[in-house]
């Protein structure tokens, strides 16, 4: 990955002191997934920052899957988060998994019963909840708190063993009941889970909690900077406290910065699960969905991806980004990338009377009108040809320069046409025009005898190719829906996918291949859609409108 965090923030500040304080000789970050869902865009802000401040500083990066959850874990998810992970040019020096750690991690749990600071809890969960208190109120300690190192090793040994069912007892730190910090009142650190795990099998039937296995994790690696999100930040006297009373040799420093919150977008990967469970989408990677495989899907780039994350910046405190940046940032990235082809989603017939009817001729025009270096093709042009229903007019308001009768528009890198005539089927609904064109005004011919206001795009009937082309709208429609108090289900947009039928130029649909990228004229941005794309039908997905109101300086 480029260099693409250069921007002064608070954590690069901390680095660059600790650095030349020689507190550390190497920077060493991670991040650290648990592989219960796909990432969305949320975990590409983690992945850009750490990646982005190990590459600057010439340290290490680190994937690591927290996996320490066997109810909720799969090998479909680690798999997917790789794979995210690498296309968004976060590549790793070493890649851990929790579940390597496990070992480790029971001896720990074994040296803090010997140090009297942990303890076998019979108490029920609701029973330890109980016991928890309140912000106001001091917690109430576990009539199994003082049980000797002697039974607490035995207990936790059998627990380890498969003697006890889920949930009959755990292991819980001995800290301070009546701790002002709700975390730090003797938090579980391990319970039973007789699950098997994905990495491990059926070896454990007890599993570290993540708030004694995190710590841990990045203590084993030598992480120097443990960046997390600000949900994190009063957990960090647990971390610290674990991290010393396990006596570990190397001391990561947790700091904690601003998740990306987005407008029109849920960020919670049990609600993602359950838009996919409930096949309210098509699946993890459907282009409606933050997933990073929904983003790639629907056409987004890695660069637009990360130069979105640089931009949003690191910050202490929470905030919510407009969606629409992230949609001005691929505009930017694909103005110049992707190149121009004309498809018509919602066709009209237009016949050209006055050409002949046995010619087709070739004509040139511009893959790229930003871009020169895209250079030039040949697109097919006969009597026949599709324009936009959109772009003709029976009656014209004010102000319309698009076809209707009487009118003279320019097709692009073609005629001047003519609207003479309208046909409308039983119902009355304009199925055909017939237009007549002016053979001196060829496009690129140096033609001056006079001016029209409009110009449009087209197709050749004869030779354009079915496609199917998906529009997307925002699937949530409240702008902050976790913080409204509404179930989120209630929020989703029924008009978020519009599926139209039309057609391609053959030039392009002749080279289209899943994930190429085009500027279909003046409908938007469009991706060759990987799943559902096949020999006999294309279907693209549109990334995004060519257009927007949005400016950069108004985040």
């Amino acid at each position: 990955m480029s260099n693409e965090i250069n921007s002064s923030n608070f954590i690069r500040n901390i680095i660059i002191e600790d650095l030349e304080s020689k507190k550390h000789d190497e920077i060493i970050t991670r991040f650290p997934p648990e592989p219960n869902g796909y990432l969305h865009i949320g975990h590409a802000k983690s992945i850009v920052l750490n990646s982005g401040l190990a590459r600057e500083f010439n340290g290490k990066f680190h994937l690591r899957f927290d996996d320490t959850n066997p109810t909720k874990e799969e090998t479909e998810y680690v798999e997917s988060i790789k794979e995210d992970v690498k296309w968004l040019g976060g590549d790793w020096d070493a890649l851990y998994f929790a579940s390597d750690y496990f070992d480790i991690m029971y001896e720990k749990a074994q040296l803090l019963i010997k140090k009297g600071l942990a303890y076998v809890d019979d108490l029920s969960a609701e029973e330890i909840k109980a016991y928890r208190g309140t912000l106001t109120e001091a917690g109430k300690e576990s009539p199994y708190r003082n049980r000797s190192v002697e039974e607490n090793l035995d207990l936790l040994e059998r627990m380890k063993n498969g003697e006890f069912a889920d949930g009959e007892k755990v292991l819980r730190a001995k800290i301070d009941m009546a701790s002002p910090n709700m975390n730090m009142r003797d938090p579980v650190i391990y319970r039973i889970a007789h699950a098997s795990h994905h990495n491990t099998g059926d070896k454990w039937c007890i599993y570290p909690m993540y708030d004694f296995a995190h710590p841990l994790e990045d203590a084993i690696e030598g992480i120097t900077h443990s960046i997390c999100t600000l949900e994190f930040e009063d957990h960090r006297p647990l971390y610290d406290w674990v991290v010393r009373e396990c006596e570990m040799e190397h001391t990561p420093r947790q700091i904690e910065f601003a998740r990306l919150n987005m407008t029109n977008t849920v960020m919670s990967k049990r609600k993602l699960k359950l838009l996919v469970d409930e096949k309210i989408v098509d699946g993890w990677d459907d282009p409606r969905m933050p997933t990073i495989s929904g983003l790639r899907r629907r056409g987004y780039t890695p660069e637009a991806i990360r130069n979105f994350c640089t931009a949003i910046g690191v910050a202490k405190a929470n905030s919510v980004v407009d969606s629409q940046m992230l949609e001005y940032f691929i505009r930017e990235d694909l103005q110049l990338k992707a190149n121009t082809a004309m498809a018509v989603m919602r066709p009209l017939k237009v016949v050209i009377t006055n050409y002949p009817e046995d010619k087709t001729e070739m004509l040139t025009v511009s893959n790229n009108a930003k871009n020169e270096a895209a250079g030039t093709r040949e697109v097919p042009f006969s009597r026949e040809i599709y324009v936009e229903q959109e772009d003709f007019m029976e009656v014209p308001v004010k102000k319309y320069f698009r076809l209707f009768p009487g009118n003279e528009v320019r097709l692009i890198g073609a005629y001047f046409i003519k609207c003479n005539e309208v046909i409308k089927d039983e119902n009355g609904n304009v199925v055909e025009l017939h237009c007549t064109y002016d053979p001196e005004t060829k496009s690129g011919s140096g033609f001056t005898g006079r001016k029209v206001k409009g110009t449009i795009h087209w197709v050749d009937a004869k030779t354009a190719v079915p496609a199917e082309f998906r529009l997307y709208e925002p699937l949530i429609l409240d702008d902050a829906p976790e913080n409204q108090g509404k179930d989120f289900l209630e929020q989703i947009n029924p008009n978020s996918m519009e599926i139209l039928s039309g057609f391609i130029e053959a030039t392009t649909a002749e080279i289209a291949k899943p994930n190429d990228k085009y500027q279909l004229v003046r409908n938007g941005f469009f991706n060759v859609d990987p799943k559902y794309t096949t020999e006999d039908k294309l279907v693209f997905n549109r990334i995004v409108s060519l257009k927007s109101s949005f400016k950069l300086q108004d985040k």
